[in-house]
């Protein structure tokens, strides 16, 4: 993977976990733990894959990890961008 598609990934991550965690603790409380995987393009139209993980950070009730990988495919997960977000619970 060359460094320019590293860097795209990277900016698929970021923009991935800003919209994962448009989603308040509130609303995502209900479904922890929670993840799915779908299939998406990258920018520069080849394929990719966008995880998405939501998992109780310490116990259960209280914050949430929100967890984003973007990977080329299963093979190459460990090459891929991730990115995690704390969402604290209100108090």
């Amino acid at each position: 993977m060359s460094g320019i598609a590293d860097f795209e990934l990277q900016e698929m991550a970021e923009d991935e976990l800003a919209r994962a965690c448009t989603l308040s603790w509130r609303e995502l409380s209900q479904v922890v733990p929670w993840g799915d995987t779908a299939e998406a393009f990258a920018p520069s139209g080849r394929p990719v894959m966008v995880e998405r993980q939501y998992l109780w950070a310490d116990a259960p009730g209280g914050d949430i990890l929100v967890e984003v990988v973007v990977f080329p495919n299963a093979v190459l997960y460990d090459q891929g961008a991730k990115r995690s977000q704390r969402l604290a619970r209100a108090g």
